[in-house]
C-alpha cells in the first residue's frame, strides 16, 4: 500500500488546474478521469479529451514507493472541496481501488487502470520556442475571445487565428458578423506562425494564465500546440482550415469619426436593449452633429431612447447594430473613450482605442 500525504489546498489546487477540459459524460468513460502517477514524493496529474492534454506536478510528502492510477476528477474535486484548506489528506492506492482519508473521514474511490488512459501523441516536429509575458497573452485573449463563433459549421471560426511574425503577436476572432484584432509588440523576435488555436483551448488559457510576472513557453507544429507554464504542460491540437483574411475586413480612411466615453456609451445600450426582443437584438444609432441617439422597439411596441451629446460634426447617419456586439466590445474594453469610425448607414463600422492602435473591432450592421 502506497501513502501520499499533503495538505487539501495544495492537492485540490493541482487537481483543479487540470481538470476544467475534464467532460462528465464522454464516450470513453475513462476520459472522465484524471492519470495520477506518483514517483517519490512528486504526484504528477493528467487529463485529457483526446483533442487537449494538461500535465502538472505537485512535490508532496509521501514515501519512495511508486503508484500509477486513474480517477473521477470532478468527484474528487468534490470530495477535496468539502474539507478545510489546511487539513491534511492521504492517497492510498491498493487493488483498484484508491483510498482518501481526511481527518475522521474516509472515501473509497473505484479506479481504472492508468495504461487506458489514452494520452494525446505529441508531435515529433514542434517548432522553435519562445516565450511571452502570461499577463500579455492573457490580455490579448480577452480582447478578441469574446468574438468567436460557437459550433459554426466553418469550424475555423470556432477559435482565434494566433499570428506571431518579428517583435509582433497578433490576435484575431471572427463569427463573420463581428471582427476582433489585438496585437502587441513583444521583447524578442518570434519565427513566422499563423494557427488557429480551437475554441476550448482559448477559454481553458484564459482561466489558467495570470496576471502575475512569468513567462509563458510555446511551440507550433503543423497540427498541435504547446504552452509551459507555472509548472504546467498544455498540448492541444490545432484547427485546421483558412482563415478569413482580416485585413481585407478592418475598413480604412472612414471619414465619419466619433470618439466619446466608453462608459456612458455602454449604458446608454445596455438601457436599450431592455427594450429589444429575445431574438432580435436590433438597436438603431442616428448620429447627428452634436447628438448621438440610440433607440430600439420589440413586437409589443415598446420603445426606448437614449441621448447622449457628442462632440461630432460631419455626416448624419443612420445605422443599424446588433446591440450585444457593441455590449461586448465595450465590455471587453479597459479604456475612458472610444472611437467609433463611420462610412454610411450601410458599411461596417470600426471601434478602436483612440490612445492605441493595437485594438480593432468591426462589426457588421444590420437592417432594422
Amino acid at each position: 500500500m502506497i501513502v501520499l500525504k499533503s495538505t487539501q489546498d495544495k492537492v485540490l489546487a493541482a487537481l483543479q488546474s487540470v481538470a476544467g477540459i475534464v467532460e462528465r459524460r464522454h464516450t470513453l468513460p475513462i476520459l472522465a478521469n484524471v492519470l495520477l502517477r506518483k514517483t517519490g514524493s512528486a504526484l504528477q496529474l493528467t487529463t485529457s479529451d483526446l483533442e487537449i492534454q494538461i500535465r502538472t506536478t505537485a512535490q508532496l510528502d509521501g514515501d519512495e514507493g511508486n503508484f500509477a492510477t486513474t480517477l473521477g476528477a470532478r468527484k474528487l474535486i468534490d470530495i477535496l472541496r468539502t474539507m478545510p484548506g489546511d487539513q491534511t489528506v492521504s492517497l492510498e492506492s491498493s487493488a483498484g481501488k484508491l483510498i482518501l482519508k481526511g481527518g475522521k473521514s474516509r472515501f473509497t474511490l473505484q479506479s481504472m487502470p492508468p495504461e487506458d488512459f489514452p494520452l494525446v501523441q505529441e508531435s515529433a516536429t514542434f517548432g522553435p520556442a519562445f516565450s511571452v509575458p502570461q499577463k500579455t497573452l492573457k490580455s490579448l485573449l480577452g480582447q478578441v475571445s469574446f468574438a468567436m463563433a460557437v459550433h459554426d459549421i466553418r469550424y475555423y471560426l470556432n477559435g482565434i487565428l494566433f499570428v506571431a511574425e518579428g517583435p509582433q503577436l497578433s490576435l484575431v476572432a471572427t463569427d463573420g458578423h463581428r471582427l476582433a484584432f489585438a496585437s502587441a509588440t513583444l521583447d524578442v523576435e518570434v519565427p513566422k506562425q499563423e494557427v488557429i488555436l480551437p475554441r476550448k483551448t482559448v477559454l481553458e488559457l484564459q482561466r489558467l494564465l495570470s496576471d502575475k510576472e512569468g513567462a509563458i513557453e510555446m511551440q507550433f507544429a503543423a497540427n498541435q500546440a504547446k504552452f509551459s507554464f507555472d509548472g504546467m504542460e498544455f498540448v492541444t491540437k490545432l484547427v485546421e482550415g483558412k482563415f478569413p483574411d482580416y485585413n481585407r475586413v478592418i475598413p480604412r480612411n472612414h471619414k465619419n469619426i466619433i470618439t466619446l466615453g466608453r462608459v456612458p456609451l455602454l449604458a446608454s445600450l445596455q438601457r436599450t436593449a431592455i427594450m429589444t426582443s429575445e431574438k432580435f437584438k436590433g438597436v438603431r444609432l442616428n448620429i447627428e452633429p452634436g447628438v448621438l441617439r440610440v433607440a430600439s422597439s420589440n413586437a409589443e411596441q415598446e420603445e426606448a431612447v437614449d441621448e447622449l451629446d457628442i462632440d461630432y460634426s460631419g455626416d448624419q447617419i443612420e445605422i443599424g447594430f446588433n446591440v450585444t456586439y457593441l455590449i461586448d466590445a465595450l465590455q471587453n474594453m479597459s479604456q475612458d473613450m472610444v472611437r467609433i469610425e463611420l462610412s454610411d448607414g450601410n458599411s461596417s463600422a470600426l471601434v478602436t482605442n483612440p490612445d492605441d492602435n493595437a485594438f480593432k473591432y468591426v462589426v457588421m450592421p444590420m437592417r432594422i
